[in-house]
């Protein structure tokens, strides 16, 4: 059985009580608008917004107890998964939160990387990018064509990686924070530098 027939069966069980003890019990439904201003009406809402009820049936058969259990088995798997180096990507950016702490997968309000830059689909495209390492620079066109050059513009480095982007290339040095592991730096760099990861 789902959930939702558990409490209607627990329910329903609960009326078929009341109602088979006496002739008279009944149950009476009240229209209270608020606009009627009714003396009483402040005390029920109150009571309806927050009740006080003792369950009649497992909390483990509840929805949200299911609907908790389904995400935190499906957040497990997820991050089983992604752990594995061909799952992931042995590219893939390892940031940090504000606390210095390894950013944990999570789907909740728009997963802990996407809350930093959904606001702009540019900027998502280049972090993306940037954080799976399938940017267009040339150490990633490298793969494909060998024979092209493959130094970093800069004239600085011999080969324009991500890293050296991030943390060394003078062509993107609107601004400057040696913590560019940290999720809010890594978002400050890319909104500086709009060309940075970006398609020319």
């Amino acid at each position: 059985m789902y959930p939702y027939q558990i409490h209607s069966t627990a329910i329903s069980k609960k009326l078929r009580e009341f109602f088979t003890i006496h002739n008279n019990n009944s149950i009476e439904f009240w229209d209270c608008p608020s606009n009627l201003k009714w003396p009483l009406h402040a005390q029920v809402d109150n009571e309806a917004r927050n009740p006080t009820l003792t369950p009649i049936f497992p909390y483990k058969s509840s929805w949200d107890f299911c609907s908790k259990h389904d995400i935190h088995s499906i957040n497990t798997q997820w991050k089983m998964l992604f752990q594995a180096s061909d799952s992931r990507g042995r590219n893939f950016l390892e940031l940090l939160d504000n606390d210095l702490n390894p950013i944990e997968l999570s789907a909740i309000r728009g997963s802990p990387w996407l809350q930093h830059f959904r606001y702009s689909n540019s900027l998502c495209a280049r972090a993306t990018r940037a954080i799976v390492n399938h940017i267009p620079i040339r150490e990633y066109r490298l793969h494909f064509f060998p024979r092209e050059e493959f130094s970093c513009p800069c004239g600085c480095y011999p080969i324009e990686s991500r890293r050296h982007i991030l943390h060394e290339c003078r062509r993107y040095n609107n601004y400057w924070n040696p913590r560019r592991d940290t999720i809010s730096h890594f978002t400050l760099f890319l909104e500086f530098n709009s060309n940075a990861f970006s398609f020319g």
